[in-house]
Parts: structure tokens; C-alpha cells; sequence
């Protein structure tokens, strides 16, 4: 699951991207928030796809 933790990391760090540039261009101080967590989520699962990757190695 190393891989598809990895991927789905990004994904959810590209989308808290998304979240939170969206959330500031309309002022939703609330879309900024959820953007910003989405990113801190999606690193952390991206970090711990390559930790599990490199556990296997």
C-alpha cells in the first residue's frame, strides 16, 4: 500500500491546494481552513507511503 498511499497523499494535498487558493480569491475564511488541513493530511499520508516504501526495501 506503499504506492497508493503515496498517490492518494498528493491527490489530497493537490486538492487542499485547490481548497485553500479558492478559499482565499472568495474570502470563505472556512474553504482556507479545510484547504489547509487537506494539505497537512495528505502530507502526512504521502510521508508515511515513503516510509512504508523504504521499511520494505
Amino acid at each position: 500500500m506503499a504506492i497508493e498511499d503515496t498517490a492518494a497523499g498528493k491527490i489530497k494535498h493537490a486538492k487542499g491546494t485547490a481548497n485553500d487558493v479558492a478559499g482565499a480569491a472568495k474570502g470563505d475564511v472556512g474553504q482556507q481552513v479545510k484547504g489547509k488541513v487537506q494539505q497537512a493530511v495528505g502530507k502526512v499520508q504521502e510521508a508515511v507511503g515513503k516510509a512504508d516504501s523504504n521499511a520494505k526495501k
